[in-house]
């Protein structure tokens, strides 16, 4: 990343950008559906060729539909293929509620259990 801070919008959803020591974390603020899932996983692909921890904050994250769900999914796949890690931290009701809906919540709590803190 060239800056420590970097904000991007997308209609109905924001990604707040901002490097905590060794971990690049990305906060979503809004809805994480169909129309702009496409915008975070662009964006975090694109930081898992330079950076060796991510963390996708989803504690303002409103909504989440199976287009948000699969996004999550294939980053989290792109992420092991590149040995970066990617954790999913704070999460909110809804994005615990379809993780768990999905069986998908084991799969990355046990990624957020192996290591990884913010300073």
């Amino acid at each position: 990343m060239s800056s420590d801070t970097a904000t991007i919008f997308a209609p109905g959803l924001e990604l707040r950008t901002t490097k905590q020591g060794d971990v690049v974390v990305v906060a979503c603020v809004g809805r994480l559906v169909n129309e702009n899932a496409p915008h975070l996983k662009n964006h975090v692909k694109g930081l898992i060729r330079h950076e060796n921890r991510i963390a996708l904050e989803l504690i303002e994250v409103t909504r989440m539909d199976s287009a948000g769900l699969g996004t999550l999914v294939a980053l989290y796949i792109s992420a092991k293929n590149a040995n970066c890690e990617l954790c999913l931290v704070n999460l909110s009701k809804p994005v615990r509620d379809l993780l768990g809906l999905s069986h998908l919540l084991s799969v990355f709590e046990a990624c957020g259990r192996s290591g990884t803190r913010l300073p």
